[in-house]
């Protein structure tokens, strides 16, 4: 069976509150709300198996005690074009789900949530010249940041590249 995301409205993309998509099955999928953009399908999205991803639609790559940190090629694909990316949380220390920059698109700002504690050590300053590379390799050159674990960082709260295609 194939689907389509529907948004609601652009408005209600406080980033990717999972409410505000719906799934529908393309046949029925004839609501005037798509306003005739096109969606990827779930078939067709990458969603690699060594990462982790949180419920916000982040992804983590975790090495020793750093994790790399983007947005995934679902939420890279509700935001659509992306025009610029603000991070100015580098050297700061942040808990898990406070926001650690925003992402702007053609037609909304959504905010970005720390999938797990720690220290901001790195922000992938290319993304400053060429913000686009989150839409077209949302996890190689498009990473957003990198992130020195807190002692004990929860990563229960993440899951694995299964689960998190069937939480979609």
């Amino acid at each position: 069976m194939t689907y389509i995301i529907q948004q609601a409205t652009i408005a209600q993309l406080p980033l990717f509150q999972h409410n505000s998509f719906h799934w529908w099955n393309k046949k029925s999928a004839t609501n005037s709300a798509t306003f005739g953009r096109k969606y990827k399908t779930r078939n067709t999205m990458t969603f690699p198996a060594e990462l982790k991803y949180s419920k916000d639609h982040e992804w983590v790559r975790v090495e020793g005690d750093i994790a790399t940190i983007g947005i995934t090629e679902f939420a890279q694909s509700e935001l659509g074009d992306i025009v610029f990316v603000e991070i100015e949380t580098q050297g700061q220390t942040l808990a898990e789900h406070e926001i650690f920059g925003t992402v702007e698109a053609v037609k909304t700002v959504s905010d970005l949530f720390m999938p797990l504690a720690g220290e901001i050590i790195e922000v992938n300053a290319e993304l400053a010249n060429d913000p686009a590379a989150v839409n077209s390799d949302p996890y190689g050159k498009g990473w957003m940041v990198k992130v020195k674990m807190a002692a004990g960082a929860d990563l229960s709260s993440l899951m694995d590249a299964a689960a998190y295609e069937a939480s979609l």
